[in-house]
């Protein structure tokens, strides 16, 4: 496929999914996104080099934390770079909906798509019941609060530059996903959501969903994140 246009750019942070990251960066090479960059989190397989095998861009980042690995993405895109979509590269999120993803921003109908997961066609077993009720609870907590009506805290997403530079993202951990979409909504900045479905991951394990431990920490990490900006929102 033809480049949709080289001022959209991929960011996919990863951390030990050497069998599935090829695949992904692959895939949405495929729909037209040229530059792919792919935030390695320290991994102990072949992840890095596997994805620089199917032409992504690799970066490095040491320190743990999926809001510090988005960031260092953020910080080696491309100068031109005017539309940013976020995925994971387990292989979970389907590539083939990045242009139902992309299609408001390129229209000019909004500057933020939030792709959820609880909606389209979903492969059984794709989402744990841990991940549906934290989708569940965030989102009548942002009905409650923002008037907002997302439905999930999908990964997948695509914002227009200028609008992510604005929005001042500080979340270095799990909270990342949910810290935008509460940014966005009290900013007031344009923004819908379309169904993208999930599939089961090709490969790897779960850094959340898989174990009780992990589950725990990061639901307390997104209600503290959620209280604790709400509190400086309003300040604000």
């Amino acid at each position: 496929m033809e480049p949709l246009t080289s001022a959209i750019a991929a960011i996919i942070p990863c951390l030990d999914e050497e069998a599935s990251i090829g695949q992904v960066v692959a895939a949405v090479r495929a729909q037209g996104i040229a530059t792919v960059i792919v935030v390695d989190g320290g991994s102990r397989d072949a992840t890095a080099q596997r994805a620089r095998d199917a032409g992504a861009t690799v970066v490095e980042e040491t320190r743990r934390g999926y809001g510090r690995a988005v960031q260092s993405g953020i910080a080696a895109l491309p100068a031109e770079t005017d539309v940013v979509l976020f995925l994971d590269g387990d292989g979970s999120d389907p590539p083939e909906r990045i242009p139902d993803v992309l299609a408001p921003i390129l229209a000019g109908r909004a500057d933020f798509v939030h792709g959820t997961r609880v909606k389209g066609e979903r492969e059984p077993g794709a989402l744990s019941p841990q991940q549906v009720a934290a989708g569940r609870i965030a989102q009548g907590l942002l009905r409650l609060f923002y008037g907002a009506r997302f439905s999930d805290m999908s990964p997948f997403r695509a914002i227009r530059r200028e609008a992510l530079d604005r929005l001042g993202m500080r979340e270095e951990t799990y909270g990342w996903n949910l810290e935008m979409l509460m940014r966005v909504a009290a900013a007031g900045i344009p923004a819908t959501e379309v169904a993208v479905g999930q599939r089961r991951r090709i490969g790897g394990v779960s850094k959340v969903s898989g174990n009780p431990r992990a589950v725990a920490a990061a639901s307390w990490s997104i209600a503290t994140t959620f209280l604790r900006l709400a509190a400086a929102l309003r300040r604000g």
